[in-house]
């Protein structure tokens, strides 16, 4: 739910995209203008179509129609509810807004309501006389190619539901989505802005009308409204942080009067949720949970935290190699970004905690750890410092064979650190 309204126009259509009644409703629309177009153009025509069609052929086929898709889009919309509850129950609550985004669900169950109101609004038409011999010849072949696409969509719906929700396909999309964002940090941490160092003492902060989590900014707002009235911009509540009383969302230098705080204000868009568009730490987190609930005692599932663990290091590997872009395009707005000890502890810290007594969870740990300190000598520290803290925690937990086992997979791949 959105509490503060702002953010680029481009960031608000695409996340209208990904709502499901919006494609809904879009072949909604598309069917009842395919059912009536065919009653306009039969007349305009300048040669003949017809065909000889049997009493009431065009009838039947509708209402069998609108008769198949009314069953089969709502199992489709239980099969996608289904899939939600089973990503929440059994992965992370996280995932679901990935799985409601997912194109191939979206187009099926749109597709399944097109056809059905399609059908319906023919089966009306052809009930008040609205088309000619012709026009009832156009719906036929128009029918015949709704068929065609329902039966298309039908086959590949069913080979998706194979796949849709389990939970390779939660933690791929998870992945997916962090490393989407993680590459977007890592060519531009602070978004075009300057890397914000302190902030001068008589700054005058401007909190936001209401307590959210801020999930998207519009830094170029800021430059501009910057650069207007003169100002230095220094924001305090990246994306992914929490605005409230004790969080503003920037502190400000120069003179600031109401209606440049509410314009301030409008570049940030806050929510009552954490989302993945310009978070780099929350698709990290998502992953994490997936495998501290695997390694729960209810669980019991390493398997599914050692491919969490393959996944964070596919993930932080884009974080780590990739050249961040040092254009400033917005000389006025002063961001902190995340860091890379940050995004490496809400990666591998939980993991290390609820696996402590896991000798196979924490091989796989420290050998991620050590590959990820190799792809990125400059940040090896990083990688050696959560690798020393998973070690002393496991030490403490595991039997003395474990214990010995795992020394020994430290002592291969750290060899500083086993000393």
């Amino acid at each position: 739910m959105t509490m503060t309204g702002g953010g680029s126009l481009a960031s608000f259509f695409l996340r209208l995209g990904r709502q499901v009644w919006v494609r809904a409703a879009l072949f909604t629309v598309i069917g009842i203008a395919i059912a009536l177009v065919a009653g306009l153009v039969g007349p305009l025509l300048p040669f003949s179509i017809s065909i000889d069609l049997g009493q009431n052929a065009v009838d039947s086929l509708l209402q069998i129609i609108a008769t198949a898709m009314l069953t089969v889009s709502t199992f489709s919309v239980t099969a996608m509810v289904t899939a939600f509850s089973s990503a929440t129950t059994t992965a992370t609550p996280r995932s679901t807004p990935l799985l409601i985004a997912d194109t191939t669900s979206q187009n099926a169950v749109s597709t399944f309501i097109g056809a059905f109101t399609y059908s319906l609004v023919g089966i009306v038409a052809l009930s008040t006389g609205y088309y000619t011999e012709q026009g009832r010849t156009i719906l036929f072949v128009g029918t015949l190619v709704v068929i065609a696409i329902v039966v298309f969509t039908l086959l590949r719906w069913i080979s998706h539901l194979s796949t849709f929700g389990r939970m390779a396909d939660v933690i791929d999309r998870v992945e997916q989505a962090a490393t989407l964002t993680i590459q977007r940090h890592a060519a531009s941490p602070a978004l075009g802005a300057r890397r914000q160092t302190t902030v001068p003492p008589g700054a005058r902060a401007v909190h936001a009308d209401d307590i959210g989590y801020v999930t998207h900014l519009d830094v170029a707002t800021l430059d501009r409204l910057a650069d207007a009235h003169g100002l230095r911009v220094y924001v305090t509540a990246a994306p992914g942080r929490l605005a409230d009383a004790r969080t503003p969302l920037v502190r400000v230098e120069g003179e600031v009067d109401d209606a440049t705080a509410s314009a301030l204000r409008g570049a940030f868009r806050l929510e009552h949720h954490r989302t993945y568009e310009q978070d780099p730490r929350f698709g990290v987190i998502a992953l994490t949970e997936i495998g501290s609930r695997a390694l729960s005692a209810a669980t019991n599932d390493p398997g599914t935290a050692i491919e969490v663990i393959a996944a964070l290091q596919r993930v932080l590997a884009h974080a780590v190699t990739a050249e961040p872009d040092s254009e400033v395009r917005y000389p006025r707005v002063h961001i902190a970004p995340a860091t890379l000890d940050e995004i490496v502890a809400d990666a591998f810290r939980p993991l290390a905690r609820d696996g402590a007594a896991q000798v196979e969870v924490q091989v796989r740990l420290q050998k991620c750890l050590a590959s990820l300190a190799a792809s990125a000598p400059a940040h090896a520290d990083v990688f050696r410092d959560a690798a020393r803290a998973a070690f002393a925690r496991s030490r403490r937990a595991l039997d003395r064979a474990d214990a010995r086992l795992l020394r020994d997979t430290v002592r291969a791949a750290w060899n500083p650190l086993a000393d």
